[in-house]
Order: structure tokens, then sequence, then C-alpha cells
């Protein structure tokens, strides 16, 4: 194959933090097994060992990490894995790296480490303070706003390339300028904006932080009133959901599966080697098998992942007759609900009713 990305759960789903809102410790609650312990090195050096074998020469390989929190792995786990990606790479492979983490661990130490072997790094931060405060609560119940701010700062000083990272929840549904304008105070940073999961097997909606559709859609048109004036300004600044509707206006693949119309763009790897098909769906019920036990091309041609791509490759049937689907593209799986709708829909209707002009606009100008 050309390429392949693994999605690593270093340490599994283990966590410093207690955020409200947090998909993965609902997911893992439904499993058997919660936490799947910290990677052991004959874990990793097997999964690099299968990885490079699977990629053809002049091809490459995504290492993302994430949890629960990577970094609690310890930064010796992060020094071993790079030592062993040295000792199986054929040389003719490239290889990236990024990590997503709360940034409460994050020192020198860390920040000469992703600066030496180029970590794109991802930071969680939900909008401005008092809103990150709310809902991302460090153990003991503190906010973690300025340590994380301290870790942003920290990274930009050893030039580490780093994004941020922010929840859109009920609460920054209704802020959506007051948190662009105080992330993009933290310098030029790329940003993403992840709609809040609710419970995976939970009614839609009836979370204290649950973002409904109407209100998703609100913060789409807002939050890209604000991105359009900085661009018009000169000042443009990455934002991830965006770009992806630029890509596709551009005739360019997206960045994301959710964009791209189909599921199946990476492997899950947990921090005992049992492999998923999607961060979203790390259930009993997706397990593929186990990266000591199979080969990467075993695990991509499973049943489970055959099944997987499939359903992921449906669309709802709203989707057929809506003029807006070569854009939208039926959005993630994780949305549909039962009756095959996405539950965002009337927010991206409103969403491309109230943008669709000035994407061309940027479209056409990027074109030329």
């Amino acid at each position: 194959m050309q390429s392949i990305t693994f999605l690593i759960k270093p340490a599994s789903s283990l966590c410093d933090m207690r955020c409200h809102y947090c998909f993965y410790h609902d997911i893992s609650d439904a499993r058997e097994v919660k936490n799947m312990g910290c990677m052991e090195d004959e874990t990793a050096h097997i999964l690099i060992q299968k990885a490079f074998h699977a990629v053809q020469p002049g091809g490459f390989i995504q290492f993302l990490f994430q949890g629960g929190e990577p970094t609690l792995a310890g930064l010796d786990f992060f020094r071993r894995f790079l030592q062993l990606k040295e000792e199986y790479s054929p040389g003719n492979v490239q290889v990236g790296y990024s990590l997503q983490t709360n940034g409460l661990h994050l020192d020198e130490k860390w920040a000469s480490f992703f600066q030496q072997h180029h970590f794109l790094v991802g930071l969680s931060m939900d909008g401005n303070q008092r809103i990150h405060d709310s809902g991302r609560l460090d153990a003991s119940g503190r906010g973690t706003w300025e340590r994380v701010k301290e870790a942003l700062a920290l990274m930009d000083q050893f030039n580490v390339e780093t994004n941020l990272l922010c929840v859109v929840s009920a609460t920054i549904a209704k802020n959506p300028e007051k948190a662009y304008r105080s992330l993009r105070s933290l310098g030029n940073h790329p940003l993403q904006f992840i709609p809040c999961l609710d419970p995976i097997d939970a009614e839609r909606g009836k979370e204290p932080y649950s973002l409904k559709p109407d209100a998703y859609g609100h913060f789409l048109c807002s939050l890209f009133d604000c991105w359009y004036r900085d661009w018009k300004s000169g000042d443009y600044v990455s934002i991830r959901t965006f770009e992806d509707y630029l890509r596709i206006l551009m005739h360019l693949s997206p960045s994301t599966c959710a964009a791209s119309g189909s599921c199946g763009s990476y492997l899950v790897v947990e921090g005992d080697g049992t492999i998923y098909p999607c961060d979203f769906y790390v259930l009993d019920q997706w397990k593929i098998g186990n990266i000591r036990e199979m080969t990467v091309e075993e695990a991509l041609s499973s049943p489970i992942s055959r099944r997987f791509l499939e359903e992921g490759s449906r669309r709802p049937e709203a989707c057929r007759s809506c003029c807006y689907f070569p854009l939208c593209r039926g959005g993630c799986k994780r949305d549909w609900t039962d009756t095959q709708v996405n539950y965002y829909c009337s927010a991206f209707k409103s969403f491309f009713d109230y943008s669709l002009p000035r994407l061309q606009e940027m479209s056409c100008h990027l074109n030329r």
C-alpha cells in the first residue's frame, strides 16, 4: 500500500483530567475492559515492524498518538518508539508524527523532543478561560486553562508546530466570536472545532453540554463570518472544517473522513495492541484483532474492517436529493440517527445557505 495511518493509544483510556463531555471515557466505559494498559516496548516493536512491511517503497506512514492522555505513557516511551522506528526503517518510506494532548505534562524536555523529531502537536483548548475552566478540569476539580496556555507558549518558544482543538459544546456554541478571538489571541495556530459528542447509546441532546443542531448551525455561520472577515483583511488562519469545504470546491481531497464520504482511513491501536477501525468505535463489537497476532494487511481486509467500511460508505437516504450533498457528503457516521439522517443535517444546510457564495469566492481566489 502507498500509505497508512495508525492512531495509537499508548496509555489507553488513562487520563489525568475529568472533562465533562469526554467521549473516550464514555467509549471505554462501554467495553468489557476499560483500560488496556500502557503500550509495552514489544508491542511498539511489532507495530513498527509490521507498519514498514505493509507500506511500499516511497510510501508514507503516519503515527498519530492520542488517548486518554498519551503523554502519561512517559517521554521515554516515545524516545524508545522512535529508536525502534530508526532500527526498522528501510530508508525509503516517509514517517510523520502527531500527538493530541491536554498539555498538562509538557515541559522543556517534551518541547525539545517534539522539535527534534518534527511532531505536530494538538493542544485541547476550549475557546476562552471561563468556558475551558468550566468543562476541562483536572482530577482535583481545578480549571486547566492557564497551564495549557503555558504549554502552548513553551511549544511556540521551541518552534513546535502546534494546532488548537476546541470542542464545540452547548456553551461554546453560544459564544463563537469570543471563542474564535480568544484562540486567535494566543498566536497564529491552525484551529479545529469539533462537535461535542453525546454518550454513544444515549438520546441526542439531553446532556447539559449537548450540542443541538440549531445551535451548531448558528455557531458555524458566526464562526465563518469571523474567519471570512480575517481572510478578507489578509489575516488568514486555518480552520480545518472550512478548509475541507474549500478543498472539495477546488476538486481536492478533504483532510477528514467526515468530509470524504466514507470511513476506514486509519487503524486504531490500543495500548495492548488491539486494533479497531475508528476512534469513535473502539468497542468490543468492532474489535478487529491484535497487531501482535496479525499483519496490517490482514487487519485491513478482515471481515470487521470490510463491514465497517461498507457501513461507512452508505449515506442517509435524505442525502440523495440534497443539493449540498457534494459538499457535505453525509458527514460522520457517528452522527447518523436511527432514522438514517445526520443529526446535524439542518445545521449544515443553514451553514451552506449562508456561506456558500463566499466559500466559492475563496476557492476561486485560491485556484488562480
